[in-house]
């Protein structure tokens, strides 16, 4: 490393403990095929004083997606003969069944069973394995959009495709991630860490913060093609190292993974075969983040550049952050201050987008900025001069003809807003269930307050308060979920009949839409 460079990229490796503080972390560049920081610091397991270090193992969450689909490509290059096998394991499916590419670019049109199994019921931390897995995925009956033309993350479209994988070829999944990718590769300890309760060398993850203290995450899910990899940063650095060693073979498996994807209209997707493209400080960038509960982790590729960087938590701060600080300091790039524009639009409030039946709520942060309640999490976004407001290359809100559309390039999506003003009145009590998922929710008023929750085969989720939107408008908060981070709020968006009665509601969230529900008693 020169000088120069270390002079830049020091300070931020060094203060990455405190400004992302937790138990331990990991932190690893790779330029040029060569390895310019290897660093780890702190606990892998607090409790036990076991240190954590670049061998240690982590979970890698997520980031297993671009080895699922690495480990297709390898295994069937054209992907499209998994097809029937995508079929078969969606029997009661009334409409044209997503093909395996479909799946490989989260274009499947399913509904994240992760997201599901909270309709029907699961407690957050419920032990949910094949078993349960099998039985949701082949329970599906319709899709929330048509395969190919929108992008919804999904879990189990992974999940799918490691199921596929193993059955056609007779052999596991581990063993075929080990000897078709990570040994060739390099990967010496990687391995499949299906079971989120423990990892074999006794690494934890944790939650809670600096402030209020940490405590172990508890995790009973089973994860195989959508997050199940086990990896230390030294698996990570030989995995970044065999990318730019293998980056001018045009048929290498990352050249295959980065290649460009597009919907079903043509328009750039901006994911594909597990990897994320985006833009950052000008450049082109592949990766991906992964998450559990207790624990977060994202890695970076800017083929340009040549550059790698893998950053690791066994807690709950901000994985990519930290790895963009990484980043821009190597490109000796600082974010551009957000420029005051004292406007505030006149389209704040609440809305429904049409396509999908979720709310979208709009509220003033400051003079400049906006916060976007509507896809798996709040968005903030800068507003222009022009009266719209937007996060650069994604998602735009707009003034335009008929009102306000909302533009959101990376789901394929443009539409116009429906208003949804007025007060929700709390007279909407009752049991409403989905014939669909076999699964019910109740509605509670109780002191003039409303509450609500979910049940199923799963089990029985705990009532939470519901949060009044606009007429017949509510949100159900999902503030835990069996996943890292849970499904987002739910819109229930309710029905009545000639007499004014509430008879049906339309329940769903970014990740599951489009449920219907009526009204049982």
């Amino acid at each position: 490393m020169t000088q120069a460079l270390s002079t830049d990229l020091d300070p931020i490796l060094d203060s990455l403990p405190t400004r992302y503080p937790g138990p331990g972390g990991a932190v690893a560049v790779v330029r040029d095929g060569q390895v310019l920081v290897r660093h780890a610091w702190g606990w892998a397991n607090a409790e036990r004083r076991i240190p954590f270090t670049p061998s240690t193992l982590f979970r890698m969450c997520s980031i297993t997606k671009q080895f699922t689909c690495a480990l297709v490509l390898d295994a069937f290059p054209d992907p499209s003969d998994l097809d029937g096998d995508v079929r078969a394991r969606l029997p009661l499916l009334g409409q044209t069944a997503p093909g395996a590419l479909h799946l490989c670019h989260n274009q499947s049109g399913l509904r994240d069973y992760w997201a599901v199994a909270m309709l029907l019921g699961a407690p957050v931390e419920s032990p949910f394995g094949d078993t349960e897995a099998t039985r949701l995925i082949a329970a599906t009956r319709s899709l929330h959009f048509q395969p190919g033309t929108r992008f919804s993350y999904v879990n189990q479209n992974f999940r799918l495709l490691s199921d596929i994988v193993q059955d056609r070829t007779g052999r596991s999944f581990a063993e075929l991630l080990r000897t078709r990718i990570f040994d060739p590769v390099g990967m010496e300890t990687a391995l499949l860490a299906a079971d989120t309760n423990a990892m074999p060398d006794g690494t934890q993850g944790y939650e809670g913060t600096q402030a209020g203290g940490f405590r172990a995450a508890e995790n009973r899910i089973v994860w195989t093609g959508d997050a199940g990899l086990g990896a230390s940063l030294d698996d990570m650095i030989a995995w970044e190292r065999h990318i730019d060693a293998t980056r001018d073979q045009a048929d290498s498996l990352y050249n295959r993974l980065s290649a460009p994807v597009g919907f079903a209209d043509g328009a750039a997707a901006p994911y594909g075969f597990g990897l994320a493209r985006s833009t950052e400080f000008g450049r082109a960038v592949t990766g991906h983040g992964g998450a559990l509960r207790g624990w977060r982790s994202h890695r970076l590729h800017v083929a340009s550049e040549r550059i790698s960087v893998v950053v690791l938590f066994n807690h709950l701060s901000d994985a990519r952050g930290a790895a963009m600080d990484v980043l821009g300091a190597l490109l000796r790039q600082t974010p551009c201050p957000t420029r005051e524009v004292p406007l505030r639009p006149s389209w704040l409030g609440a809305y429904i987008e049409p396509e999908t039946g979720l709310s979208v709520r709009i509220e003033a942060v400051s003079d400049s900025r906006v916060r976007l309640r509507y896809g798996h999490s709040g968005e903030m976004l800068d507003l222009a001069e022009d009266g719209s407001a937007s996060n650069g290359s994604g998602t735009r809100l707009r003034a335009g003809d008929g009102g306000l559309w909302m533009d959101r390039p990376q789901e394929n999506q443009s539409s116009r807003l429906r208003p949804n003003g007025g007060v929700p009145t709390a007279d909407v009590g009752g049991r409403y269930r989905c014939a669909e998922l076999e699964a019910e929710l109740t509605v509670v008023e109780t002191g003039g307050t409303l509450y609500g929750a979910f049940s199923g085969f799963l089990g029985q989720g705990r009532m939470e308060l519901l949060d009044p939107i606009g007429r017949d408008l509510w949100a159900l908060p999902c503030p835990r979920g069996l996943d890292h981070t849970p499904p987002g709020d739910w819109t229930l968006a309710f029905r009545r009949d000639a007499s004014g009665r509430a008879v049906g509601v339309t329940l769903g969230c970014w990740l599951a839409r489009r449920l219907d529900y009526g009204r049982v008693d």
